[in-house]
């Protein structure tokens, strides 16, 4: 079957669209795996990818993790946080 005319140019036109609303899809399916994460979960996992990639670099088996106490600041914004998602 011969596509006549203009007739390709809209197949290639729908199939484009089709490619963008899939896109779309699986940037806001990960958008909302991403925000399912508490900052303290990121920042651990960030850690611990970290401790691996010193430990593989160097030879060791495993770098201990000292436990990075919370400042000043990191109390103020999460008392913040706090407010405002009471308001919402």
């Amino acid at each position: 079957m011969a596509l006549r005319g203009g007739k390709w140019w809209k197949l290639v036109g729908l199939a484009g669209i089709v490619g963008v609303a899939a896109t779309g899809a699986v940037a806001a399916r990960n958008e909302r795996q991403r925000r399912n994460y508490s900052p303290d979960e990121v920042r651990s996992v960030l850690h611990e990818r970290y401790a691996r990639s010193l430990a593989a670099r160097d030879g060791s088996a495993e770098l201990p993790l000292a436990e990075v106490p919370i400042g000043p600041k990191e109390r103020i914004s999460r008392v913040l946080r706090r407010f405002r998602r009471r308001d919402r």
